[in-house]
């Protein structure tokens, strides 16, 4: 269809460190004029009517669960009518949770494209014609936040951290299993950071924070991990901003990072640090070994390479001009 030089982008703009924030930044980075809507506050007749005025090239809807905007299935139908496509990057999981079912009833799941980063997601919607035609498109992090900090130990004092919510989603008890064990087993060196935990850390204080910890680690909601290259966007959060991360496997995330063999036997080299899914044991003993100051040197050159392959191959950057390159050529 040609260059892509104007996006309508319907979505959450509300704060400064959500994802379509980052997203709309990246494309403007990128050489594309991005006209933000906040969903949920526009109808469909002005969201028509200003993809007419500014003659917007694409339309881009990042769905935020439980808000809706009346009629935005107008909004699909009129840019097929004028041959603009729509699009979604989302980057949750839908099948195998609750969610699922709105893949039965919700309108998002009438534009053109859905990018997702669960392989298993876009293989269900190329084999459906009712359904957008599917891309799989990992997460990443904001370019302007992949740098590493100025560690503070004064003020982040825990050699082990967590970054997430203990309450999840009701079909993932692993993650309060996780930081449980993690408490039990290193008391006052271990430390969760967001709801239920020490509060929520953005912007720059995060990198301050992941710069600091000897180890972060990391989770995903991956039922029974056996879900191939499904992994979460803290994976390249952390590692983009200087945090030295272990994190269950996942097949697929040795395509993305240099990580330890099937046994674990090796370290020097690696870009991440991964364990057996629930296998405590093994989380133990790779936590210790980062905390080993004997291999300290080794330890900081996984910290370091870990960040240079994500600001390198995995940050939005990346990811969009993959995006663009692709509804430029349907």
């Amino acid at each position: 269809m040609g260059r892509i030089k104007k996006i309508l982008f319907l979505g959450n703009f509300s704060i400064d460190y959500c994802t379509e924030v980052h997203h709309a930044k990246t494309y403007e980075k990128l050489g594309v004029e991005v006209i933000r809507m906040q969903e949920g506050r526009v109808s469909a007749g002005e969201i028509i009517a200003k993809i007419a005025e500014e003659g917007c090239d694409a339309f881009n809807w990042t769905h935020t669960h439980g808000w809706n905007t009346p009629e935005i299935e107008s909004v699909l139908n009129y840019c097929r009518l004028k041959g603009i496509p729509t699009y979604g990057y989302h980057l949750d999981l839908w099948l195998g949770i609750e969610r699922e079912k709105d893949l039965k009833r919700d309108p998002f799941w009438k534009v053109d494209h859905f990018f997702s980063v669960d392989q298993e997601m876009v293989d269900l919607l190329n084999s459906r014609d009712d359904l957008p035609k599917g891309h799989f498109l990992p997460a990443g992090v904001f370019e302007d936040e992949c740098y590493i900090a100025e560690p503070n130990r004064e003020k982040y004092p825990h050699d082990i951290i967590f970054v997430g919510s203990r309450g999840y989603h009701p079909e993932w008890p692993y993650r309060k299993q996780l930081i449980e064990w993690l408490e039990n087993e290193y008391g006052n060196r271990f430390a969760q950071y967001g709801g239920g935990g020490l509060g929520t850390i953005r912007g720059h204080e995060l990198n301050v924070l992941y710069a600091s910890a000897k180890v972060v680690i990391g989770d995903t909601l991956c039922p029974n991990f056996n879900k191939p290259y499904y992994l979460s966007d803290r994976i390249f959060e952390t590692t983009g901003r200087g945090g030295l991360l272990i994190h269950p496997y996942i097949r697929g995330m040795e395509e993305l990072f240099l990580i330890p063999d099937n046994n674990g036997s090796w370290v020097d080299g690696c870009e991440v640090l991964t364990y057996p899914y629930q296998n405590f044991s093994c989380l133990k003993t790779c936590i210790n070994m980062c905390l080993d100051e004997d291999v300290s040197e080794i330890i900081n050159n996984v910290r370091i390479d870990g960040h240079n392959r994500t600001k390198k191959d995995h940050t939005y950057t990346q990811r969009l001009s993959k995006l663009l390159n692709i509804l430029e050529n349907e």
